[in-house]
């Protein structure tokens, strides 16, 4: 518990910086939907033949994992901010709809009769018996939307808007509990505010005379309301103080010359982001806005042909095999030479590679290398059947991992195969879930296990040397980024960023300060 309170303090800005960002998305969303979803739920209200297929198709999108349509909108939405508050947006419109739809519905005919009888026009007895009438109800579908908003937008961390989400991924990715806790914490803090400010809203919507007063009097209880406005004013004023704080603070941090890096999900990503990002900074005068924790490489490559980020670091085997569908080989210059030849056709420019070759690897622990004698990918292929493969998503479905591993040894038949996200595939080895992972060459978490790492004497995984991948706009705008870039490539060696890695999965440590770090002892910055 005083590990846990430390890790708060000594990171609290970072905390604080995360948490308004979460509260800025999250309201933005939640006021989109209510601006939707209440309009739509009186439409299908009067209009009955649409209220079953409009439900029914709020229930279907409801159904689809909110993952899966966050990785539906990338294609289309591209990373950032927008794309996480659409899905929380498409989220939380089928409480607001139902619960509009139920309240105008279920108001007593007969009080709709009278209204009509006293003149009122349609549009009148909508908006001063039906909806006044309804409100209980609507707040109802509004308060659960919101505090599941508040949960759903930790998703937003997975494509580079920040929040909350942040702190939980890179918590998980670096089996960090602290920094897991870091996130969730406040986030759970954050919804029950959200479920108790929403809570006064439904209670101050709710006529007086339909309240349980508890035996309090009239006066009291209107005392009381009086108490809740100023509360709920109160918070209106803080949210939008932090939005309008946001959009300035994104006016006045603008630079003219200003460039985006990007950056994988895994520990290794978050740090070359910050080396690069710090890099730059200190040798040229280019601002670097950093979007770490952008998902696989499809995601980065993705943001960078759309020209939503200029630089991330990808490797050449990840290029070679998964971008541009070649079979492996160890030719290092040749996958590098071969890389940025085809890449150059797709307006991308791949600058010097870095000094490290961060490999695909299978790792197992010493008990199971003793146990069926491992030393070699190859000792495994009569082992296999006897194995469970614990490997990431993405080493399951590349053209340059699981179908290179089964092209070149056609026997490998593993008894099971487990895909995960990231870290926790070695915490499933040390439990004795699986009995193989992969891993990268130059991951801190082969040391922090002890792991056993098998040779590819076949050649299985081809290069991956780190590098730099630069829209060629970018380099044409800032022609001096390709020589400052050059010059920290070949710095990067497998020590430097295993130890790197070390200081972060191991020791616990932030990637920036580590990143930071390094180049000042280093005397590069």
């Amino acid at each position: 518990m005083i590990k846990m309170f430390a890790y708060f303090g000594a990171h609290s800005s970072q905390i604080w910086k995360l948490t308004l960002e979460h509260i800025e998305m999250t309201a933005i969303a939640v006021c989109i939907a209510i601006l939707i979803g209440v309009p739509l739920g009186i439409l299908i209200s009067y209009v009955r033949k649409l209220d079953k297929p409009v439900i029914g198709a709020a229930n279907v999108v409801q159904a689809i994992p909110s993952m899966a349509l966050l990785g539906l909108g990338i294609p289309l939405l591209g990373i950032g901010v927008l794309p996480a508050v659409v899905m929380v947006i498409i989220y939380s419109l089928l409480p607001i709809v139902k619960n509009t739809y139920t309240g105008i519905s279920g108001i007593d005919p007969q009080m709709v009769e009278a209204a009509n009888g006293i003149g009122l026009t349609s549009k009148q007895v909508l908006t001063r018996v039906k909806i006044p009438m309804a409100l209980p109800v609507i707040m109802a579908g509004v308060r659960i939307s919101a505090v599941t908003a508040v949960g759903l937008m930790t998703m937003a961390a997975f494509i580079g808007a920040g929040g909350l989400g942040y702190l939980v991924f890179a918590g998980i990715r670096t089996t960090n509990n602290y920094q897991i806790l870091a996130g969730a914490i406040p986030a759970c803090i954050l919804a029950l505010l959200v479920d108790f400010l929403m809570g006064l809203v439904e209670k101050l919507v709710t006529p007086i005379s339909l309240q349980k007063t508890g035996g309090i009097s009239r006066a009291q209880m209107k005392r009381k309301r009086k108490r809740e406005k100023f509360t709920l004013a109160a918070a209106l004023i803080l949210i939008c103080a932090i939005i309008a704080g946001g959009a300035i603070s994104n006016m006045v941090s603008g630079r003219d010359k200003e460039i985006t890096i990007g950056g994988k999900d895994f520990t290794e990503q978050f740090i070359l982001v910050n080396l690069y990002s710090d890099y730059i900074e200190a040798h040229t005068d280019i601002n670097c806005v950093r979007k770490e924790n952008l998902g696989g490489s499809q995601v980065c490559y993705e943001a960078l042909k759309k020209g939503e980020i200029d630089m991330y670091v990808d490797y050449t085997g990840t290029l070679y095999g998964s971008v541009l569908k070649h079979d492996g080989t160890d030719d290092m210059e040749g996958v590098y030479n071969t890389c940025v030849r085809e890449m150059k056709k797709q307006n991308i420019t791949l600058t010097r590679q870095c000094g490290f070759n961060n490999t695909y690897t299978l790792a197992v622990s010493h008990r199971i290398a003793k146990k069926y004698n491992l030393e070699t990918i190859e000792n495994l292929v009569d082992k296999s059947s006897q194995m469970h493969l614990g490997c990431s998503l993405e080493f399951q479905n590349r053209h340059d991992c699981m179908d290179a591993l089964e092209k070149v040894y056609p026997g490998l038949k593993f008894r099971k195969i487990s895909a995960m996200d990231g870290s926790p595939r070695f915490v499933a080895l040390a439990n004795k879930e699986v009995d193989v992972i992969d891993a990268f060459a130059t991951d801190g978490m082969l040391l922090k296990y002890n792991l056993k790492v098998l040779k590819d004497e076949d050649h299985v995984f081809p290069p991956y040397y780190a590098v730099p991948c630069f829209s060629s706009d970018t380099l044409k705008k800032y022609p001096e980024l390709r020589e400052v870039v050059d010059k920290l490539a070949p710095k990067l060696t497998d020590e430097v960023m295993m130890k790197l890695n070390y200081q972060v999965d191991v020791k616990g440590r932030e990637p920036k300060d580590v990143a930071r770090e390094y180049l000042q002892q280093e005397k590069l910055i």
